[in-house]
């Protein structure tokens, strides 16, 4: 069997187990909001937060220096002329 299928599978069985442990129900309260949900549907949320945050910061700070690598190249060509 394919290493990636079976380290696919073990981390499946690991998010099962951490789902049926985690079922409690807890209160989120942030300003005047009160949810209140599963332990881990929250820290579910909070990773999925935390990684698309992750990604557009990876991509602004990319894009920034790319333009600035753009602007460098020009600044260049314009000397050369």
């Amino acid at each position: 069997m394919n290493f990636k299928i079976i380290l696919l599978i073990v981390v499946a069985c690991l998010a099962v187990v951490f789902v049926i442990q985690n079922v409690s129900a807890v209160t989120v309260s942030i300003f005047f909001w009160e949810i209140s949900l599963s332990l881990a549907l929250l820290i579910f949320f909070v990773l999925a937060f935390g990684f698309v945050i992750g990604w557009f910061l990876h991509s602004l700070f990319a894009y920034q220096k790319i333009k600035k690598e753009v602007t460098d190249i020009q600044n260049d060509m314009r000397l050369q002329k």
